[in-house]
């Protein structure tokens, strides 16, 4: 029975996760909506699990034959591809059709047809030339999704009990477990609100991975001498780290009629933001943004940014915005802004409360308001916040992929959920000058920068060939079990 019971615990990897809001995967906007798409469905090519730089490989398709003008991409299935041709067609058509609302219509906007040449053959025209179009097609939201509703990919979903835990067990017809014979057959996710019951769990080996790791726990994690606790090393823990493409901000809704229209508002508050403060709140395990573009990314700037933590420009810039010590002359009371935040946990309210501390101190009221994922979701995408807290993970290693974030073609319910709309930024990005495109950002200051994301994993010894990566989507397949 124990020997039994041991084998059916270290077939199943199990880990933490957000909700997942769905698995439609051209409606999979959050990260862990990928996390859980990408299971179940396949992509027409991949990013190399252990490649770094990042690169691409053949998925569904081969990588694609291009035509010398840029215009034309030809991808030919692979060979046994699961799914033929117009099966590819079929999903990417409905990501690009604006009557389904996806979030991902913008990694289609280039397109200008997609035709098939018999079942393993897809041929794409662009409208314009697109360097980074391969990417996409890397993407959940490109995944492809059988008529039937079911997917190729290495798991298939058996259990979805929303809100609380997600099961997923093993496709013996994916052709990928020919690469890794020794594999999890089951994937669970759970969610788990509160962090101190996530690290009791992993402490008791009921979870085996800890992908995001409580600054409270931060201290029981490592030694006086920055290593692993010896606790944690005697029980062949692994720590795995690494910076991420990731950017945090807090979103100005550009439509709001107050900080929307005051540029010298919005550089106001990016300058009261403390961020030495703020970084030893997170442990400083995190890096000072200068705009939206992480390090590590094709064509970022190194230009400095101007508004940068500085108490007392962010005191002459309120004055300048129109409320001198955070006082509207209009009304004779202080300036109340509201800071929309997506799951009401005890990081997200105990940094939100010390944002308003910085905000304070130029005289501006903060209020937070706490909803949850789904209907922040809802608020952003129907511009219903004035202010908003989120996060953008890169999908592929380019500074496009951050900068059309911004675009006004990609308004909500779009990727610019800012609303932010220039007509000389758009000229900008559409003539690839990022350059540019990252000083008028820098200007204009549509969010707050707060700071780049480093990750840091807890792996217990169960779960070996881990490789972080900033691409995480269903990499689960490629984990390996270890049985003594």
């Amino acid at each position: 029975m124990i020997l039994s019971s041991f084998l059916i615990f270290a077939a199943t990897f199990t880990r933490p996760m957000e909700r997942v809001s769905s698995m439609d995967p051209i409606q999979a906007e959050a990260v862990y909506d990928c996390r859980a798409v990408n299971l179940v469905y396949e992509t027409p090519l991949e990013i190399d699990y252990t490649a770094r730089p990042y690169r691409l490989v053949p998925g569904l398709c081969e990588l694609p034959r291009v035509s010398e003008d840029g215009l034309v991409y030809r991808f030919e299935l692979v060979r046994n591809s699961p799914v033929n041709s117009s099966d590819i067609k079929r999903n990417l058509d409905r990501l690009r059709d604006v009557k389904n609302v996806s979030p991902g219509g913008w990694t289609m906007k280039a397109v200008d047809s997609i035709e098939t040449e018999g079942d393993e053959m897809l041929v794409i025209r662009l409208k314009y030339p697109q360097r980074v179009f391969p990417w996409m097609l890397a993407m959940s939201y490109s995944s492809v999704r059988l008529e039937s509703g079911e997917g190729t990919g290495p798991y298939k979903l058996t259990k979805w009990w929303k809100g609380h835990e997600m099961v997923f067990d093993r496709n013996p017809d994916w052709r990928g477990w020919e690469k890794n014979t020794s594999g999890f057959d089951r994937v669970r996710y759970l969610v788990i609100d509160d962090v101190s019951t996530q690290w009791l769990m992993f402490l008791k080996g009921e979870i085996d991975m800890l992908g995001e790791i409580s600054r409270d726990n931060w201290d029981a994690i490592i030694d006086g001498e920055g290593g692993l606790d010896k606790s944690l090393v005697d029980k062949g823990v692994e720590l795995h780290g690494m910076p991420k493409l990731e950017v945090a901000y807090v979103g100005f809704n550009m439509n709001d009629p107050v900080v929307g229209r005051n540029k010298y508002l919005r550089q106001a508050l990016n300058a009261a933001f403390d961020y030495p403060t703020w970084e030893k709140f997170y442990n400083h395990r995190i890096v000072r943004a200068d705009g939206p573009v992480p390090y590590g990314v094709q064509d970022k700037s190194d230009k400095p940014f101007p508004y940068a933590c500085d108490l007392e420009k962010a005191k002459e810039l309120i004055a300048k915005a129109g409320y001198p010590n955070g006082i509207d002359p209009e009304t004779g009371r202080r300036l109340t802004l509201t800071l929309t935040i997506g799951r009401p946990t005890q990081d997200s309210r105990e940094s939100g409360e010390l944002m308003a501390s910085f905000f304070e101190k130029i005289g501006v009221k903060l209020e937070l308001q706490f909803m949850t994922w789904d209907a922040f979701l809802r608020a952003v995408n129907e511009s219903r916040v004035q202010m908003y807290r989120m996060a953008w993970v890169g999908d592929y290693p380019d500074a496009e992929n951050f900068l059309q974030l911004f675009h006004s073609a990609n308004v909500s319910p779009g990727a610019n959920h800012s609303n932010y709309r220039s007509s000389e930024y758009d000229a900008a990005f559409d003539g690839l000058d990022y350059e540019k495109c990252q000083e008028i950002l820098r200007e204009d200051c549509p969010w707050i920068y707060t700071h780049f994301s480093k990750a840091y994993t807890l792996l217990r010894p169960v779960v070996k060939n881990y490789i972080p990566s900033d691409f995480p989507y269903g990499q689960e397949k490629w984990y390996e079990k270890s049985v003594p």
